[in-house]
């Protein structure tokens, strides 16, 4: 299972485990579950970081289009 970790419990549990909660990944490294689950340390492996969201659509922080821009005007009136 490809696991992207949003959090590492430092709940106690039997030496050797921790509990992880984050996303499990489809194929495409889509986010497709939110899962707490209890896994051995010796049993993880490290496999890259998450790819930027941003980099997949093609949009950047702080462009907008057009539209988007006239619908805030129009409720900002």
């Amino acid at each position: 299972m490809l696991f992207r970790v949003i959090r590492v419990h430092d709940w106690p549990t039997y030496e050797g485990w921790i509990w992880l909660d984050g996303y499990e990944l489809n194929a495409s490294g889509d986010a497709v579950e939110r899962r707490s689950i209890f896994v051995q340390v010796g049993g993880l492996r490290q496999v890259g970081k998450a790819p930027d969201p941003r980099a997949r659509n093609g949009r950047q922080p702080g462009m907008t289009t057009g539209a988007i821009q006239a619908r805030a005007l129009r409720a900002n009136r």
